[in-house]
């Protein structure tokens, strides 16, 4: 077996999660509390009741596609995207309860009709999702895990990008961004190396360049305060 091949078995070996770390930070605010009792339950997605309707009929008006976003920290593009494409459903994922609440306080204060949120690990959320339903996913800035002890641990590996080619409809895009040139050369070689997805790129500029309309990021601002540049990748569902 080459090394290649150990690599890949490493991958494909990791526990079927999608998160590892904290759950909780600091003290929610008393209003992101309220928010997170009396306002999640109706944005929350229960998988008990999530059946292979159609992704549309979650959302109170009509949408024309829906879109899902992995690991949305506070929000801000998860928001901004919602509030720019009124009539598209957008899922926002993520396991850490600070950025729930501030999600969900967020959604409430701007009065939008089309975002739902999944407060947990990511992955059953995947493997309930109906196939075919997704017409875009976006992973943006996922922890590193910079030791290679850990690389295991790295969303981008071969069980996640089956779950990403058996949810995106054809035609239908993954974007990755990150400011670790080691994670974007690792989510390449995976990328490239699936005859399911097509890089969408033709020149450098387009991965230097932010996507048209984006918001950025509070990480983002901190990674370009201390110097790494971001790149943004998009791949093709096939």
């Amino acid at each position: 077996m080459t090394s290649a091949d150990n690599a890949h078995a490493r991958d494909a070996a990791a526990p079927a999660t999608g998160f590892y770390g904290r759950r909780k930070g600091k003290p929610l605010r008393a209003l992101q509390n309220q928010h997170l009792q009396e306002d999640l339950p109706r944005l929350q997605i229960d998988l008990a009741t999530l059946s292979d309707q159609a992704l549309p009929a979650l959302f109170a008006l009509p949408v024309a596609e829906v879109r899902l976003e992995i690991g949305f920290g506070g929000g801000e593009h998860l928001l901004a995207e919602a509030a720019r494409h009124p009539g598209i459903g957008y899922i926002g994922a993520e396991a850490f309860v600070n950025g729930v609440a501030k999600a969900t306080a967020g959604i409430v204060e701007a009065g939008l009709t089309n975002v739902r949120l999944y407060g947990d690990d990511v992955v059953p959320l995947l493997d309930r999702l109906p196939a075919g339903s997704l017409a875009r996913i976006d992973l943006l800035y996922p922890d590193p895990w910079p030791k290679r002890r850990h690389w295991k641990r790295r969303f981008v590996r071969p069980d996640n990008i089956d779950r990403f080619a058996r949810l995106l409809m054809p035609g239908g895009h993954f974007r990755f961004a990150t400011d670790v040139e080691d994670y974007a050369a690792w989510t390449l070689r995976h990328l490239l190396a699936d005859a399911r997805f097509h890089w969408t790129a033709r020149v450098a500029d387009d991965w230097r360049q932010p996507w048209a309309g984006w918001p950025g990021t509070r990480y983002e601002a901190k990674a370009r305060r201390e110097g790494r540049i971001p790149g943004y990748y998009e791949f093709q569902r096939i």
